[in-house]
């Protein structure tokens, strides 16, 4: 042989892509390439012993639900950072033009809402921080990934609310205080808010995506973003019925990406169907009395009590409907809340 020709016989085969997307049969998409086996200390664990690794093993590893497929999990929407950033930027854009417009005096059936959103921003930063959580403890990095996004989503949205109340003409520290003080002290606020705080303190992570996307976040976004835009339409405030009509499409997003991860739990082998329904109802009676107080809040926005009762109908059909789609439906009969 010639010494080229040895040399090419001692050479290794050239790997054509990352060794965990070998065994794909079509070229791996941007989506795998950037999300695919992540995180290496699921299986091997911390390189160095710390209090925060036995965190981890007490609330991932040894945690409510346990899958040896975590890492089958995809995105319904396949997004990776650039693709986040660039819907992200389309939809920022629309919004940012849309707030240009001249300011216009606010209806007097809205002016209730200055109070009410400026509470808002609490319950928002709650679930930002427990979407964060989630994605810190979260066993696969595509689920990180995912909840992440989810995380920048509801700063997206405190920020964008920040900015409507910002066109009322009400000085910033009077606007604080009045959301505050709705928070921390308005009776129909105080179920949602121990709801909420409970979330906080949820340390197991199955237990905390369960309920915040499972749960809390198909009836809080529903009422929030999908039926105050049908208010604000109805006002004529365009800019608020944009703002929240935006805001709710990534809330549809959070609920299908859950539904993903439902379907992949409930099909390992394991106790994560006990696990899942354990939490369902426990939760959901909990989360049904904080959305229905939250609604005499609106004052007359949804109209008299039939108005109201209507609204919750509509809510707890959009639940429903969630709870199938994520195949917990026939674990929570039984277990409905407050109706």
């Amino acid at each position: 042989m010639k010494p080229r020709e040895l040399r090419a016989a001692r050479a290794l085969p050239v790997r054509r892509t990352y060794q965990c997307l070998e065994g794909t049969r079509k070229k791996p998409t941007d989506y795998q390439v950037t999300s695919t086996a992540l995180l290496y200390y699921p299986a091997r664990g911390f390189e160095v012993p710390t209090p925060v690794w036995q965190h981890y093993l007490e609330y991932q590893k040894n945690g409510q639900l346990s899958s040896e497929r975590w890492d089958d999990f995809e995105d319904p929407a396949h997004l990776t950072y650039s693709t986040y950033v660039a819907e992200r930027r389309d939809q920022e854009a629309f919004l940012d033009r849309l707030l240009e417009r001249p300011t216009s005096p606010l209806p007097p059936a809205l002016r209730p809402l200055l109070g009410l959103l400026s509470a808002l921003r609490f319950p928002l930063h709650g679930l930002q921080m427990t979407a964060a959580y989630v994605g810190s403890l979260a066993p696969s990095g595509r689920i990180s990934i995912t909840a992440a996004f989810q995380a920048a989503d509801e700063m997206r949205r405190i920020q964008r609310v920040c900015q409507w109340l910002s066109r009322s003409g009400v000085p910033v520290q009077q606007l604080d205080a009045l959301g505050r003080e709705i928070w921390q002290q308005n009776p129909s606020f105080q179920p949602l808010r121990q709801v909420v705080e409970r979330l906080l303190v949820t340390y197991d992570w199955g237990t905390a995506l369960t309920t915040l996307n499972g749960i809390l976040k198909p009836f809080f976004d529903r009422l929030w973003f999908e039926q105050l835009v049908a208010v604000a339409e109805r006002h004529g405030d365009e800019v608020l019925e944009k703002i929240l009509s935006s805001l709710g499409d990534d809330g549809r997003w959070h609920e299908a990406w859950f539904v993903e991860f439902s379907r992949l739990a409930l099909s390992s082998p394991g106790g994560n169907a006990e696990a899942m329904q354990r939490t369902v109802a426990e939760q959901r009676p909990l989360v049904a009395r904080a959305i229905q107080s939250l609604l005499p809040a609106f004052e007359r926005m949804f109209g008299d009590d039939g108005g109201r009762a209507y609204v919750w109908r509509e809510l707890d059909t959009g639940f429903e409907g969630h709870l199938g789609r994520a195949g917990l439906l026939p674990l929570a009969e039984g277990s409905h809340g407050d109706r």
